[in-house]
């Protein structure tokens, strides 16, 4: 008996499989990461479906839970199409596939983070995108186990005046308690901290942005690429890099 599942999903790679067929992995909401074929995905009439960022109606069946399996697909909405106009944008897109696709387990419910990604790509055309791209980053850790702590402050208690974040705990720190390790001590850009950080607003600046970048990029590194002897995805470092110059 054939096993079966039915479920929305955002394309997170695709890759050819023979002359004609093509591999993708979904990031669904209640089957987490998950792999499958789709039969004729590699011709002209898959391509413009078969892009990383788009949002999917997937059937996945297989004859044994083990099985790659093979999807039935249906597009609900373009992200990727519409990140084309924009070269900031799009590396944004790419980076974010890249980072779901090398970070999450697969096959395990990843709610929140499905959750977050639909969030960020219904703004990826709005002003101010790119503080809510930092705050998905920030939930990606927070679902592997790698949580910050961005509303207290480490050595004193205080909820006032956080301005860093201590690279070996993770916690944030004062103005005042940083000041002796300063040259140690992270950056907290101020649209993460605990007031602001749920409801980022447009006129975040692209220094603040670039600061997020390097605290979560951080943490990436320490807690999940080194450990398991990996590098940071190109597309990732290629959007950093934008925000760097």
């Amino acid at each position: 008996m054939a096993i079966s599942w039915e479920d929305q999903g955002i394309i997170l790679a695709v890759r050819r499989f023979g002359e004609h067929d093509a591999i993708i992995t979904l990031l669904t909401e209640t089957q987490g990461r998950h792999a499958g074929i789709v039969k004729g995905g590699s011709g002209k009439r898959g391509r413009s479906l078969l892009q990383p960022g788009n949002l999917v109606k997937a059937w996945w069946r297989a004859r044994l839970d083990e099985h790659l399996g093979t999807f039935t697909l249906e597009g609900l909405r373009p992200f990727a199409a519409d990140a084309l106009s924009d070269a900031n944008v799009l590396a944004g897109l790419s980076a974010l596939c890249a980072m779901a696709e090398m970070t999450l387990p697969e096959r395990e419910p990843h709610a929140e983070v499905y959750r977050h990604t639909l969030h960020l790509l219904e703004h990826l055309s709005m002003r101010g995108w790119e503080a809510h791209y930092v705050l998905w980053e920030l939930a990606l850790l927070r679902d592997m186990g790698y949580g910050l702590d961005l509303t207290v402050c480490a050595a004193t208690g205080t909820r006032d005046d956080l301005t860093h974040v201590s690279p070996r705990s993770g916690r944030a720190v004062s103005s005042g308690a940083a000041a002796p390790y300063i040259d140690r001590m992270l950056a907290l850009p101020a649209f993460l901290r605990s007031e602001n950080a749920t409801a980022p607003t447009d006129d975040i600046s692209l220094t603040e942005v670039a600061q997020g970048l390097a605290l979560t990029g951080h943490f990436f590194e320490s807690y999940v690429f080194r450990p398991h002897r990996q590098q940071e995805p190109a597309s990732r470092t290629r959007f950093v890099d934008r925000f760097r110059a």
